[in-house]
C-alpha cells in the first residue's frame, strides 16, 4: 500500500498511572510510547493531542474527571491545532481506554476535522479492557472514514510490543 503522507495523532498521559495493578509514576505516557514506535516504524508525522485544561496530577482524580466526561459527553478543549489535515490519507488515531473508550478529548479532535476518504487506524492502551467501544465510537464520529482494525496493547506491556506493533502495520499493509 502506498499513502502519501501519515500522520500519528495521539493523546497520552504521563505522570501517575495505573500500570500492571499499582500506580506508577510514567516520565512518557504509554500512548506516546506506541506512538512513537509506530513512528519509527511509519515514518509518519507526529501530533499529541492537549487538552487546555490538564488533567490532575492524582490518577484516581483523573479517573474521576474522565468519568464525569463520559458522563456529561464533553468535549474538552484542544490547546493545540493541526495545520492542515487535507495533506494526510491516513491517521493512526492513539489513546488510552478510560472508560470503555477514547477520552473525550479525542471525541473533540476527530469532530474538529473532516476524515471523508482517509483511513483511521486506531491503536490503544488499557490495563484489561481492549478497545472497549472506541472503533466504533470512531466509525459513529467518522463515517466517510476508512476505519481499520485496531490494535490494543496493555499498558504494562508497551516496552515490550514492538513485534505486536510491527506484525499489526504489516497486517495492515504498512510496512513490509
Amino acid at each position: 500500500m502506498a499513502y502519501s503522507k501519515i500522520l500519528i495523532a495521539y493523546f497520552s498521559r504521563r505522570g501517575n498511572n495505573y500500570v500492571g495493578g499499582r500506580i506508577m509514576n510514567l516520565p512518557i505516557g504509554n500512548t506516546e510510547v506506541i506512538a512513537k514506535k509506530i513512528q519509527e516504524l511509519t515514518g509518519g508525522d507526529m501530533f499529541e493531542i492537549k487538552t487546555v485544561k490538564a488533567y490532575p496530577e492524582d490518577y484516581t482524580e483523573t479517573t474521576e474527571v474522565a468519568k464525569e466526561e463520559k458522563r456529561q459527553n464533553a468535549r474538552p478543549e484542544l490547546a493545540n491545532k493541526l495545520d492542515d489535515i487535507n495533506s494526510y490519507d491516513v491517521i493512526f488515531l492513539g489513546y488510552p481506554n478510560w472508560w470503555g473508550t477514547m477520552p473525550m478529548a479525542v471525541f473533540t479532535f476527530l469532530e474538529s476535522y473532516d476524515f471523508a476518504g482517509k483511513t483511521i487506524v486506531p491503536f490503544c492502551t488499557h490495563e484489561g479492557s481492549g478497545m472497549g467501544s472506541s472503533e466504533r465510537d470512531i466509525k459513529k464520529l467518522c463515517p466517510n472514514a476508512k476505519v481499520l482494525p485496531g490494535l490494543a496493547i496493555r499498558g504494562s506491556n508497551v516496552s515490550k510490543a514492538d513485534k505486536d506493533i510491527a506484525d499489526w502495520l504489516k497486517r495492515l499493509g504498512f510496512t513490509s
